[in-house]
């Protein structure tokens, strides 16, 4: 299905499993909603998932940027309120998790449960902005991503012994239009930090960690999931920063703990 945003940017959703609760997973970047496919199934047999592509990504539109995370955040209300759901749980990875977070901040009372997957609370620091901004104008300038941003996001285990999850994220970074992974960069280099109001949310939150993750050392994740009254921590061994890939039925299980 489709909706629209509240500046006409068209976000397309996938909705799997007819009954139950209702649990949105959103991807990070620069990925899609694909990302997702072992623990949408798994779930959609007890749950309603619902799967946005966010804007600028994937099947959903590309307008213009920067993209902020209230931005987003207010494309899944819309996704929302299109499938009449009130109340859902959430899951993002990176990105995802701090557009999960923005709702939470904006839209308390219709957050169920929380589950950040290698993503943080904290705060860039000056030196993760500059990247951004850089990395953005770089995009622009040749069309693609560094080959950097994704080589860096897999355990070097992953790279070396199963190269075919690689060439999966490098295929989805390829198919990003350079307007919509520049916007993404650019609104991420505003990001709020959200550890302000973590002590405030009362709901199960699951912080998922990569031991091998390059991007969030495990030692923030392990802050990360002290910041929540109800936080609980899931280490993924073998994985970088894409545990959902590289440990699928580790994090399924987690999840499906989270929800139970």
């Amino acid at each position: 299905m489709q909706v629209f945003g509240d500046d006409g940017a068209r976000i397309d959703v996938r909705v799997d499993g007819a009954d139950g609760n209702a649990v949105v997973m959103i991807h990070g970047f620069p990925l899609t909603r694909d990302i997702w496919d072992a623990q949408a199934k798994a779930l959609a047999r007890t749950h309603r998932v619902v799967l946005p592509d966010l804007r600028g990504m994937g099947a959903s539109s590309v307008p213009d940027g920067p993209y902020l995370m209230e931005t987003l955040a207010s494309d899944i209300a819309a996704a929302l309120d299109a499938l009449a759901i009130q109340r859902a749980a959430f899951v993002g990875h990176s990105l995802g998790g701090y557009v999960a977070l923005a709702f939470a901040r904006m839209y308390t009372e219709r957050v169920t449960h929380l589950a950040l997957v290698c993503s943080r609370i904290a705060a860039d620091t000056q030196e993760i902005e500059e990247n951004r901004r850089k990395n953005a104008d770089s995009i622009e300038r040749d069309g693609a991503l560094p080959p950097e941003m994704t080589s860096r996001l897999f355990a070097p285990e992953t790279l070396s012994e199963r190269p075919e999850l690689a060439a999966r994220v490098l295929d989805a970074a390829r198919g990003l239009d350079p307007r919509g992974a520049a916007g993404m960069l650019r609104g991420m280099a505003l990001r709020a930090p959200s550890d302000d109001i973590a002590p405030d949310l009362e709901f199960p939150v699951l912080v998922v960690a990569g031991a091998r993750d390059a991007v969030i050392p495990i030692e923030e994740a392990r802050a990360a999931a002290r910041a929540f009254p109800k936080g609980r921590l899931v280490v993924c061994e073998r994985s970088g920063h894409l545990p959902m890939l590289e440990e699928p039925d580790r994090v399924t299980e987690a999840l499906t703990a989270l929800l139970t």
